[in-house]
């Protein structure tokens, strides 16, 4: 089964918990034991996995990629403009896509983790892939 879910997301760079839309799509399948793969098939977005008890994390995680990835308008590549170029490369350090274990009919998530969409070049109207695999 695979599924498109999409998402709006904010201004500039940011991540957005999407572990209940995931959890949904899952239960919604019936499958009990198997592997939920997301996918992110955009060039300026990605997704991971990564703690949701605080907060402040998320904002971290945007900062410390900002710091290593800055806007500058040195980039080779700038098709449409720096910000975007910055956002390509943040992309490919974050990666698009994980895959997760269904056992139960439950998406497994650590207690402490949320699965993150990372916005690198918003607003915008983005989709997220999902494939369920029984088995």
């Amino acid at each position: 089964m695979l599924k498109t879910t999409a998402i709006e997301t904010p201004a500039g760079d940011a991540l957005v918990d999407i572990t209940a839309e995931a959890r949904a799509l899952v239960a919604e399948s019936g499958v009990q034991a198997g592997i939920c793969a997301l996918i992110v098939p955009h060039t300026t977005a990605a997704i991971t996995l990564n703690s949701g008890l605080d907060p402040a994390t998320p904002a971290d995680i945007v900062a410390e990629l900002k710091r290593l990835v800055p806007t500058r308008v040195d980039f080779i590549h700038q098709y449409d403009t720096p910000a975007d170029a910055a956002a390509h490369i943040k992309a490919a350090l974050v990666g698009n896509s994980i895959s997760l274990a269904i056992d139960e009919g439950e998406l497994l998530v650590g207690w402490s983790q949320s699965i993150l969409f990372c916005e690198f070049d918003g607003p915008r109207r983005r989709e997220i892939q999902v494939k369920i695999l029984a088995g």
